[in-house]
């Protein structure tokens, strides 16, 4: 495990602090406590530690280009900007690796929530869930968001005698099939579908949150779920949400290990509370 802080010593942007800028020595004897934790909470893991200089969210998405998996804490006392901070919320849309955002608890039971896509792009992200969920030896919910044909365009959605319905079978049916590599490559892990209207999606999510051990969504094209789990959609839901949140980019390698063990690439845990 690779512990980041990166300082500002010579950024040359705006500080929005009020107070004192931490020195250099502040840095290094912060990731000298930071480490001394880590080593203290799991004694087998190898930890080292690194001092970078300049914007945290630049810096860190570069670190995400080599990483296995960026850890990062969220802000959520700051009643007036996103919940999770400037900084995850741009990692939230431009991390390399995937994003686990700790977001101030860690549940020991509940079920992997996954928000799954039935696109061949939301591959990665079924992958990662069904891994994380055989690892914690735990069940899966998979949760689909569907939408009326033209409602993503903005537009009235066509409506049709019976369409509703239709639209509804043929959703389900899309997610289906995007489940059937993944069930049979691992048959010991429970799962759970759970199909939903897109306006339903904010509240299933939020609830989803509050249950689950962990859940995991893609970073995307657009970064839908991304705005929503970090606050620009439905603020107030989301920061009452305690499970950690993983971001799978598309196109991740299913079938890497979930987790860095044994692996030669870090997992990088930022420290960005500047």
């Amino acid at each position: 495990m690779l512990i980041v802080h990166v300082w500002p010593g010579r950024y040359m942007g705006v500080f929005r602090g009020r107070g004192m800028v931490p020195s250099r020595a502040d840095a290094l004897r912060l990731l000298e406590v930071s480490s001394g934790r880590a080593r203290l909470s799991a004694p087998g893991v190898e930890v080292e530690t690194e001092l970078l200089d300049g914007a945290a969210a630049h810096v860190l998405s570069r670190c995400s280009q080599r990483a296995r998996l960026l850890v990062v804490g969220h802000r959520d006392e700051v009643v007036t900007r996103p919940s999770w901070g400037s900084t995850t919320a741009y990692l939230a849309h431009h991390s390399a690796c995937p994003l686990l955002v700790h977001r101030g608890g860690a549940p020991l039971h509940g079920p992997v929530v996954v928000a799954a896509s039935a696109r061949p792009g939301g591959s990665a992200t079924l992958g990662y869930a069904f891994t994380e969920a055989a690892l914690l030896d735990s069940r899966l919910v998979v949760v689909h968001m569907w939408t009326r044909p033209g409602a993503e365009q903005n537009s009235p959605p066509a409506i049709t005698a019976g369409g509703y319905r239709a639209e509804r079978e043929a959703a389900e049916g899309g997610l289906d099939d995007a489940l059937g590599q993944w069930t049979a490559r691992f048959p010991d892990v429970p799962v759970n579908r759970l199909v939903v209207h897109d306006l339903e999606m904010a509240y299933t999510i939020e609830r989803a949150s509050c249950r689950g051990r962990v859940l995991v969504a893609g970073i995307g094209q657009h970064g839908r779920f991304a705005e929503l789990l970090y606050g620009s959609v439905n603020r107030s839901n989301v920061r009452r949400a305690p499970c950690p949140v993983v971001l799978v980019p598309t196109g991740w390698p299913v079938d890497a290990p979930a987790s860095p063990a044994g692996s030669g690439e870090p997992a990088l845990h930022g420290r960005n509370d500047h």
